[in-house]
Parts: C-alpha cells; structure tokens; sequence
C-alpha cells in the first residue's frame, strides 16, 4: 500500500490495522497515527496485540522492509490472510512528510 493512500484511509478513519515491527526506541521516536507496535520477536511469542479476526485488513511497516516482510511471513504462518506492506516504509513516509504520533 502506498504512504499517501493509507494517509488518506487515516484520516477517513477507514484504516486498515497499521502494524509497526521496529524497536520500542524506533516506535517511541515516531510511528503512524494508531499503529498497533508488534515487533516480530512478539509476534513469533504470541505476545503481539494481533486482531482477533484473521481476516482483518493489516498494513506492515517496519524501517525499510526486511522485518516486515518477516513479520508478514509469520502472520501468515498464523493464519492471517490479509496483509500488505508498506511502499517505502517508515523512511517514506517520513520522507513524504506525513503525520507522525509519538
């Protein structure tokens, strides 16, 4: 999914579950409007605040892919269906200027 079209969903309130798989360091300096954080070790521990709906829409970042694309091989391990990736990850949409929350 591309950075402006979630920015948009956002603000419709139509989002899709946001997943953010950095560090608490990377996800407290700054992360997207009401994403969820999930790091992929709690993810793989069944700790992660997942939906409960394996069906549900989710959209994953990470910094700049590869711990998304892991966290979206483990979802799917999990039964979860729906997933995407962030185009461009957290450094796009930073670099798109998009809304941050801390």
């Amino acid at each position: 999914m591309k950075a402006k079209e979630l920015a948009q969903l956002i603000s419709t309130k139509s989002a899709p579950v946001i997943l953010d798989v950095r560090s608490g360091m990377e996800f407290n300096s700054g992360h997207i409007p009401g994403a969820i954080h999930a790091p992929s070790m709690r993810i793989l521990l069944s700790m992660a605040h997942l939906p409960k709906d394996k069906n549900s829409r989710l959209v994953i970042t990470c910094e700049h892919g590869p711990r998304a694309q892991m966290a979206q091989g483990l979802l799917s391990l999990y039964g979860y269906k729906n997933s995407t990736l962030l185009e461009g990850h957290m450094s796009g949409w930073r670099n798109a200027g998009l809304k941050m929350e801390r």
